[in-house]
């Protein structure tokens, strides 16, 4: 099949690679000022591009027998509905019914492989445009076949309903395609002008609604093959702790035990059944070396602003000859507060694991993944295959939120079933889960300000300290962390968005905490807001100033400043946002931008007998623009949910060595009835492509209802889980 020619998009993708290379190799001549400028590329669209192959339309589409388009997903679905947005973005340039497209999670026998992953909000941002030039191609690739074997004009034909029609002929779409080995790719065609869009911006049902309700196998713990066995591996409960021997004689004489594989790095059963594998991975007497045995007092000492090396990620001016004259100064006044967050568990409802099949010259992984290419990496590199060899077959995933970034129970699968000959399916069990996560990293901020005469920021200073979240990441090149020095996860949301304060700073503090910490949805988003909007609520205060009027006053009327400005605008009039506590009840505001989309919310909460019942979140974003606004208001809800949940109950701790709590309850998280009975979500279209979604809402909802408690209670709430004292 011919190639298409060398597009301008990937030109443009594979420059700013290059470019990157260039920076790589000048950071000893300006390295302050080069690391600044790549992690303000992290708040610019430069993320949103897909780097995939896009040349190859039947790399990415097949025509089933039973006449439908089938589009092989380099992205997974975790909940987020990003499938259902792609089929509209496909049906809409293939001019055919969504129920015409059918979603699949593209295996990477396909080649069809996404050299990223699923994550960072990026699904339906960055395949908008590749889709849909895709899509409009196949549709002309269609129409051209069609109208030879039938001997008509290709401009006289549609598609629908699985045929290709026109002039009173028709073929089904397999019709079309028998046959057919050399197809002509053309040019692409010009692609639908917005205001002619069906599908794109309009609430369509989820395409995986009807399966999930009616309980269709679907994840990666429903996977099955013939023949199949279990495995379970063991696992270390105590941080740091390395395998020094294993004692496997009483398990192997254990009911249904085929095999006790041991390797350099862990030690598995192979059994008939789940409870038998288990049973025996209970009775392998396994010695376990540590160093020390870790408390929450030294997490917590360690994660400190102050401790580990510092980096500048963002300056404007001059901020701290400002700050430290104000506060030696008795005439003038330097506002100082600290926060804090916790470490906290993905407690995503399916825990990790795989079914792997390795045969004499190839393998089969079935899994709920995020990193679909790096996991056929280690495997291959495992087990010794080239990675053609290896297929890995991605399912929808039972929760994501950045847990599934990282994959070694993949690895372990394999060979396990590598040692027995057969399938073999070995998953986490739920306390292995809680203990063996790659958490999100506790943090702490110090945040400094100095108001001027006339109420404004003269200067603001945010310090703030956090393990890794994207380095060590096998997603990521181990000399990013030389070049970066700061970890680009943990500075998410870090920056400070008001654009008019002449003086501003942020500094990263990197610590090495002593267990795996990573990608966490949001990433430092949360934490970040949580400070950087609890400590402009204070200088809002302290400058005597409505909270929303103060924010305003510092913003720029830029493009991004604009973008800010009407979200906060928007949420405070929908909300009808007042400093006045009514009938018990107070509200709290907060806005964040995170990788170009800027969310404000506002919450309002009350307090009863010492408890923070949140009531209502009123949330806005400008998503740029929404594909599917039903789409977009869910992933809202459930991020504002999911930050209710961490700001206010989530926390895990270390007692002895041991990461606790280890199972659910004990792990406390919000419940129905900590949910707000009301989320209002207003969505704001500033252009025609969209941006990122699943995370941005994330970001504000701690500091609102910490801004919201100190107006009913007069207590600063500035650490979470928020707790009254």
């Amino acid at each position: 099949m011919a190639k298409k020619k060398f597009s301008r998009r990937k030109f443009i993708v594979r420059s700013l690679v290059g470019g990157t290379g260039l920076l790589v190799g000048a950071t000893f001549l300006g390295r302050h000022a080069i690391r600044r400028q790549l992690f303000k590329i992290t708040e610019t669209d430069a993320i949103l591009g897909y780097n995939g192959d896009v040349d190859e339309p039947w790399m990415w589409f097949e025509i089933s027998p039973e006449n439908k388009i089938r589009l092989f997903s380099p992205k997974v679905e975790m909940g987020q509905g990003s499938l259902t947005g792609l089929a509209q973005i496909a049906a809409e340039e293939l001019e055919v019914d969504i129920p015409d497209i059918e979603m699949v999670h593209a295996p990477t026998s396909t080649g069809n492989i996404d050299p990223m992953a699923t994550g960072g909000s990026t699904s339906i941002a960055g395949l908008f445009t590749p889709l849909r030039e895709l899509s409009a191609v196949l549709r002309e690739m269609l129409k051209g076949e069609a109208a030879k074997k039938l001997g008509v004009e290709p401009n006289t034909l549609k598609i629908a309903k699985g045929e290709v029609s026109g002039g009173g002929k028709s073929l089904s779409l397999a019709e079309v395609v028998e046959g057919v080995e050399d197809w002509d790719i053309p040019s692409t065609p010009a692609l639908k002008n917005p205001k002619d869009f069906q599908f794109i911006g309009k609430p369509v049902s989820r395409i995986d609604l009807e399966d999930k309700v009616m309980g269709v196998p679907m994840f990666g713990m429903d996977a099955e093959m013939p023949d199949m066995l279990y495995g379970a591996v063991v696992r270390p409960s105590k941080i740091g702790a390395k395998f020094v021997s294993a004692d496997t004689s009483q398990a192997e004489k254990m009911p249904g035990v085929v095999k006790i594989v041991q390797e350099k790095d862990f030690v598995g059963v192979v059994a008939k059944t789940q409870v038998q594998a288990e049973n025996a991975k209970k009775a392998i007497k396994v010695e376990w070396k540590t160093e020390r045995n870790w408390q929450t007092k030294d997490i917590v000492e360690m994660t400190s602003v102050g401790n580990g090396s510092s980096y500048v990620v963002q300056l404007k001016g001059g901020p701290k000859g400002i700050l430290n004259r104000a506060e030696k100064d008795e005439n003038e006044e330097m506002i100082q507060s600290e926060y804090r967050s916790p470490i906290g568990a993905h407690a995503q409802l399916e825990p990790n694991g795989a079914l792997a099949y390795v045969e004499k010259d190839k393998a089969t992984v079935i899994m709920s993944t995020q990193v679909i290419k790096i996991t056929r990496s280690e495997i291959a590199k495992r087990l010794g295959m080239s990675e053609e060899q290896v297929n890995i077959m991605p399912t929808y995933l039972g929760g994501g939120f950045g847990r599934r970034l990282h994959t070694p129970n993949a690895i372990q699968a394999a060979v396990l079933s590598k040692a027995v000959g057969k399938p073999v399916k070995c998953f986490f069990d739920r306390k292995e889960e809680f203990q063996n996560d790659t958490f999100r990293p506790p943090t702490h901020h110090v945040m400094k300000g100095k108001l001027s005469e006339d109420g404004m920021i003269e200067a603001i200073e945010h310090n703030y300290s956090s393990g890794a979240v994207m380095f060590g990441s096998p997603m990521l090149p181990g000399f990013l962390e030389t070049v970066l020095g700061a970890d680009g996860g943990a500075y998410r949301g870090s920056a400070i968005q008001y654009s008019k304060v002449p003086n501003f700073r942020t500094v990263s503090w990197k610590i090495q905490l002593p267990f795996a910490t990573s990608w966490w949805r949001s990433l430092g988003l949360l934490a970040n807001t949580f400070a950087i909007e609890s400590f402009m609520d204070e200088l809002a205060l302290k400058a005597g100033k409505n909270p929303i009027d103060f924010r305003l006053a510092q913003i720029k009327d830029d493009e991004a400043g604009s973008r800010l400005k009407k979200v906060i605008q928007t949420a405070a009039e929908k909300s009808g946002y007042t400093d006045e506590v009514k009938e018990g009840r107070a509200m709290g505001f907060a806005c964040s931008t995170d990788a170009t989309t800027p969310v404000a919310q506002v919450a309002e909460v009350s307090v009863v007998n010492n408890k923070i019942k949140v009531h209502k979140v009123t949330c806005v974003i400008d998503p740029g623009f929404a594909v599917n606004p039903d789409q977009v208001k869910a992933q809202c809800e459930g991020s504002i949910i999911m930050g209710i949940s961490a700001s206010m109950f989530e926390k895990m701790y270390v007692e002895d060595g041991e990461l606790q709590p280890i199972i659910y309850g004990s792990y406390q998280m919000a419940l129905m009835r900590n949910a707000p009975k009301e989320i209002e979500v207003i969505i704001l279209n500033s252009s025609d492509k969209p941006g990122p979604v699943g995370e941005p809402p994330l970001g504000p909802i701690g500091a609102a209802i910490a801004n919201a408690v100190f107006r009913a209670t007069g207590q600063r709430l500035r650490e979470m889980p928020l707790e009254l004292s």
